[in-house]
């Protein structure tokens, strides 16, 4: 009988910064996915984003800070040390090299999965990868759970895998606004990261 391929886990963003939910989202994925390791990536260089990110060096120190309690986790810093832009088939394709028994499990939310095919050699990603698509319950059940029909051309092989979460109503975009008004951010992002943010006066204005 074959023996299962150890999972790993993928969870690629800009944590700029890392808040509550992503914590939530990692804690998920480890038992609903059985993970036997999950990787945290800090994006890079972000050829996607419109706005510009905060300095890599502080998006990885609070994502170091948010997620260092979690078992069988690591903050891999490989795509904010690579030079251009952040493409995730790059971060897969060196993962697959350096542990070529594992199953990768790349992910992501319910709006990235829709807009796979924008993203840089995608038809390889869903050959490389399985894609968990995050989604948050509600009281009257699932709410819009990705339909990998909806994807133009994927490659037969293509496989999906749903994780569910709980409702949090968090975003990077809110905690930003609040730490530049000098409000508290206790109950948005870890206590370790809600002190960077004020010891490094991060998102005021000049």
């Amino acid at each position: 009988m074959a023996l299962s391929k150890p999972r790993v886990g993928v969870f690629g963003g800009a944590f700029d910064p890392p808040h509550n939910a992503h914590v939530a989202l990692a804690q998920e994925a480890l038992v609903q996915l059985d993970l036997a390791e999950l990787r945290i990536f800090p994006t890079g260089q972000a050829w996607h984003k419109d706005r510009a990110l905060s300095a890599a060096d502080d998006r990885l120190a609070m994502a170091r800070l948010a997620f260092e309690g979690l078992a069988n986790t690591v903050v891999d810093a490989r795509e904010i040390l690579r030079p251009g832009p952040t493409y995730t088939l790059d971060t897969l394709r060196e993962l697959q090299r350096g542990q070529p028994a594992a199953q990768l499990v790349l992910i992501m939310g319910a709006d990235q999965a829709s807009s796979l095919p924008r993203w840089h050699g995608w038809e390889e990603i869903l050959s490389t990868a399985i894609i968990s698509v995050a989604f948050r319950a509600t009281s009257t059940g699932s709410a819009g759970p990705f339909d990998p029909k909806t994807l133009p051309s994927a490659p037969s092989g293509a496989r999906f895998e749903k994780l569910e979460l709980q409702p949090m109503d968090t975003s990077a975009t809110d905690i930003r606004a609040r730490a530049a008004r000098g409000e508290d951010l206790r109950g948005l992002v870890p206590a370790a990261v809600a002190r960077y943010i004020e010891q490094h006066h991060l998102y005021r204005s000049a």
